[in-house]
């Protein structure tokens, strides 16, 4: 099972290759008004002191191939061949896939283009505008034929509302103002003018659920009602499978960890994963922040340093704990002769470098830096998850019963 491992380990261990990629782009013609933050490749590169040093070298002793598990870590077989714990079942109830059926209805709703009245919160308006500040269009305030929701939020304050009530034909000007904390500093806070024509109103309804609307979604093989509420279903089954074994992974490395005896600390290691949570977590926070279009800062309510040392204690736990899961599998990964091979490290390095989209596993490699040397960590916790996971006693809950005694 490669999909699913223990959380806390998992969240510590996952490699830092994602900078760069940055958020999600708004859409072509919304980028004045909804425009996302800079991205955490472009934001880091003045706060790598804040947010960690996802380049730093550590000390052979921060890696398990120079460590000595057992100065670590004590566990008798006993204490993790067999151990029993108890999970929830796959299950997909009927509402799951309703509540996805009734989602795809009113994200696909009917048009019907309207000409005798104003535009009115809940129409899908065509329209087409200039951004400008102190009378200069602004990059990325110039849109033709957009389609906007009226109360949909896209939009910055005052934009939509100023939408409202206006005829298909007709051009007004909107005096607004940009947020205070929004994500381009040129225009946060800045008064602008937009001149916006309403080219088109459509009223919005929602659909039949029937054939014809179940084709008209573009699902391969999928063309009836039925069909559509069995692909549903088997999706939701698909996601449920995997939280089942990944519940089933952490239920089992729970009782195992419980049960083992540890001494001594691994400071070195337990400082590369401190800062690989810190790394971590402001990646996905910076991602987060240019996805909402502001500032990190903004975004966490408070400095990057502060938000740190706000969670040092929980950091600097989870960093214990993850060097910790570390040394509990190679002892075990010892004790039951599991071990990973030279061949077996290049060929998961070349699928991930295949999976991060870089062109060689040798590209993959150079990126990932001194962190090479760790990376039979992450194969010794698979092959463990695996071993004790087939070996462990498990009783499976219905979550049918579980619903009915909540209800």
């Amino acid at each position: 099972m490669k999909k699913g491992f223990w959380s806390i380990w998992a969240a510590a261990l996952s490699v830092l290759l994602l900078t760069g990629c940055g958020g999600q782009a708004a859409p072509e013609g919304q980028e004045s008004v909804a425009a996302p933050a800079e991205t955490a490749a472009e934001t880091a590169a003045g706060t790598e002191s804040a947010a960690g040093t996802s380049g730093q070298s550590y000390p052979d002793e921060a890696y398990l191939s120079y460590l000595d598990v057992d100065d670590y870590v004590d566990i008798a077989q006993a204490d993790y061949m067999g151990v029993e714990v108890t999970v929830e079942a796959p299950y997909v109830s009927d509402s799951q896939v309703e509540d996805a059926i009734q989602s795809a209805l009113a994200a696909n709703p009917d048009r019907t283009e309207i000409a005798n009245r104003a535009a009115q919160e809940g129409d899908l308006t065509d329209i087409s505008y200039v951004g400008k500040k102190d009378g200069v269009a602004f990059d990325g305030g110039t849109a033709d034929n957009y389609e906007l929701e009226l109360g949909s939020g896209q939009f910055i304050d005052g934009f939509e509302d100023g939408v409202v009530g206006m005829k298909v034909g007709e051009t007004k000007d909107l005096n607004l103002t940009f947020p205070d904390n929004y994500g381009n500093a040129e225009l946060a806070g800045a008064d602008v003018v937009f001149t916006v024509t309403l080219n088109k109103i459509y009223e919005l309804s929602k659909p039949e659920l029937n054939d014809d609307f179940v084709a008209g979604l573009g699902i391969e093989d999928v063309a009836t009602v039925e069909e559509y509420r069995q692909y549903l279903y088997d999706n939701y089954m698909e996601d449920a499978q995997e939280q089942y074994e990944t519940d089933l992974q952490n239920a089992v490395m729970d009782a195992v960890y419980a049960n083992a005896s540890f001494k001594g600390e691994a400071s070195e290691m337990k400082a590369r994963y401190h800062d690989r949570i810190v790394n971590n977590n402001y990646s996905y926070m910076s991602t987060m922040a240019a996805m909402y279009g502001v500032d990190l800062e903004s975004l966490l309510g408070a400095t990057w340093v502060e938000y740190v040392a706000a969670n040092e204690d929980q950091i600097q736990a989870s960093a214990e704990m993850a060097a910790n899961q570390i040394l509990l599998a190679e002892k075990i990964a010892e004790n039951e002769g599991l071990t990973v091979t030279q061949e077996e490290i290049e060929a998961d390095l070349e699928e991930q470098a295949g999976e991060y989209g870089y062109d060689s596993a040798e590209a993959f490699k150079e990126k990932m830096g001194d962190e090479i040397k760790g990376y039979d960590e992450y194969l010794v916790m698979q092959k463990v998850i695996d071993f004790l996971v087939e070996n462990a006693h498990v009783t499976e809950t219905s979550a049918v019963e579980t619903e009915a005694a909540e209800e």
